[in-house]
């Protein structure tokens, strides 16, 4: 096969480049990470599980990757556009406790999260509050050329760097109106990297610095990060949407002062060289929002019978630069389509047990890799699987069309009189790529009970069997009264089900 090079879609540019990487062979990846003062909502762990499907194509790709990803733990303010109060101090003082425990909690819930999701550990989490000493330092060596103190703090001039906004497209001659107006600002864009706590209040997270007792700002804090551990400029910064128009352009800002103040038509005096952003989901109910109260967390999802690699699928199944409509019926679809990947591994796995307990040529059960690379089953003999491999990687090398990428695993699912070894492992290696980890799932990992539900599964199975006996016997009235009767419990009976799962509730 001919391998297609890796292309992704530059937001800097606004075009779809050749990965060309800093260090040859290498990827360096940094991606925003969560703000830990509340539990992260679906449309959050959308960006993860681009980011995810990011670092293993690089990884299927033959790159050596390093992935960073943040925990913010101080700095973000209520709203991104550098104005309200710190999101960490807020909910620590409405919740009356400790902000290093609210911390720490919330960061073990977006972890849970991940899990769920099969999203790969990174090389490093990079924690904000540890880094402080190196934003300051970082702040200490731009201050005298690009920035200037007011009361509230030391503020970043946005017009000491050439092409500030660019990534955004939204620099007017107003400046960029979503900036909080502070007296004494220079420009309208100009962002602060150090908040002094104000005089007669203390704050739970503050350090001494050369513009007073305080924290630093957001922004400051991922270009401290990503440069720490990747060094500049390195290769893909990811995020959601949102941070393409405020947070990201003032990273760049920062980095630019800090390496240089030349322009933007160079994409690496960014600080890196490709910048990806994933699109919104959207949710029409308005559940999306935190402040709203009750939110579309995973563990809704799961609490209502949703495995959470259906929302993986789910995400899987739009491109990531398009938006993507939550709803229920768009998640069932999803679940259902995750049943018949998981029935047609099974029966695959089946079938080559029994092949196996009947040859001393055949190993059992199959190999189950925890990382396929491209390189690795090239030069395969895929005989007739061979066009749904190159379908596969011209996909996924294509800015990461996972859609197509999919039909490629169904196309490899529904394959006929094909070797059934060489089937299951090139599609364990499309499904490795994609984060569904196909071969350790079952039909029953995909049956999740609803926290409603009273009913036990034991009961189901005892009155199905009544109901199969009716049947049999052709009493079909007491056939219905127990469907009914399981129907009032939550127990919806699917008669004549291709997916053979009998029941849901």
């Amino acid at each position: 096969m001919t391998e297609t090079p890796l292309k992704l879609f530059n937001s800097l540019t606004r075009q779809i480049e050749p990965l060309e990487p800093v260090h040859p062979g290498e990827a360096r990846v940094y991606t925003c990470g969560p703000t830990v003062y509340n539990y992260p909502h679906i449309g959050n762990m959308r960006a993860y599980v681009f980011a995810d499907v990011l670092g293993r194509a690089l990884s299927w790709k033959g790159y050596k990757l390093t992935h960073v990803i943040n925990i913010t733990d101080v700095g973000h303010l209520t709203d991104d556009a550098d104005a309200g109060e710190d999101k960490m101090e807020k909910m620590a003082a409405e919740k009356a406790q400790s902000i290093w425990g609210i911390a720490e909690h919330y960061k073990q819930a977006y972890w849970a999260d991940v899990r769920a999701l099969n999203i790969r550990q990174p090389a490093q989490w990079t924690v904000a509050t540890d880094y402080v000493e190196q934003m300051i330092e970082f702040a200490k060596g731009i201050a005298d050329k690009h920035c200037y103190e007011l009361e509230s703090g030391l503020y970043f001039d946005v017009s000491t760097v050439a092409d500030y906004g660019r990534l955004a497209r939204a620099v007017t001659e107003d400046g960029e109106g979503r900036i909080e107006s502070v007296e004494g600002k220079r420009n309208a864009a100009d962002f602060a990297i150090w908040r002094r706590t104000p005089a007669g209040e203390t704050r739970q997270m503050e350090w001494d610095s050369p513009w007073g007792k305080g924290a630093p700002g957001w922004h400051l804090e991922c270009s401290v990060m990503s440069g720490e551990v990747l060094g500049f400029p390195f290769d893909i910064h990811t995020g959601g949407i949102d941070h393409r128009e405020i947070h990201h352009p003032n990273e760049i800002a920062q980095n630019q002062a800090h390496c240089c103040t030349n322009g933007l038509d160079r994409a690496e005096n960014s600080g890196a060289r490709i910048w990806m952003h994933n699109n919104f989901l959207v949710e029409r109910s308005g559940k999306m929002s935190k402040s709203a109260g009750e939110f579309l967390r995973l563990q809704l999802l799961i609490d209502k019978g949703y495995h959470p690699l259906a929302y993986r699928l789910m995400c899987l199944q739009a491109h990531y630069r398009s938006e993507l409509e939550f709803s229920w019926e768009g998640l069932g679809a999803a679940l259902t389509r995750l049943k018949r990947m998981v029935m047609a591994v099974e029966a695959l796995k089946a079938r080559h047990a029994e092949l196996a307990a009947a040859s001393t040529d055949l190993d059992a059960p199959l190999e189950q890799k925890a990382e396929w690379t491209l390189k690795q089953i090239q030069g395969g003999a895929w005989g007739k699987l061979q066009p749904m491999l190159d379908k596969f990687d011209a996909a996924i090398a294509d800015d990461l069309n996972t859609a197509v990428a999919l039909t490629a695993l169904d196309d490899v699912l529904a394959a006929k009189k094909v070797d059934v070894g060489t089937k299951a492992d090139l599609a364990a290696a499309m499904a490795s790529v994609l984060g569904l980890d196909l071969l350790n799932l079952t039909r029953a990992d995909l049956r999740l009970r609803p926290v409603t539900a009273t009913i036990t599964e034991a009961e189901i199975d005892a009155a199905l069997a009544r109901r199969t006996e009716a049947r049999a016997a052709r009493d079909f009235a007491a056939s219905d009264a127990i469907r009914d009767e399981l129907a009032a419990q939550g127990v919806d009976v699917m008669d004549g089900d291709p997916l053979g799962w009998e029941w849901k509730l």
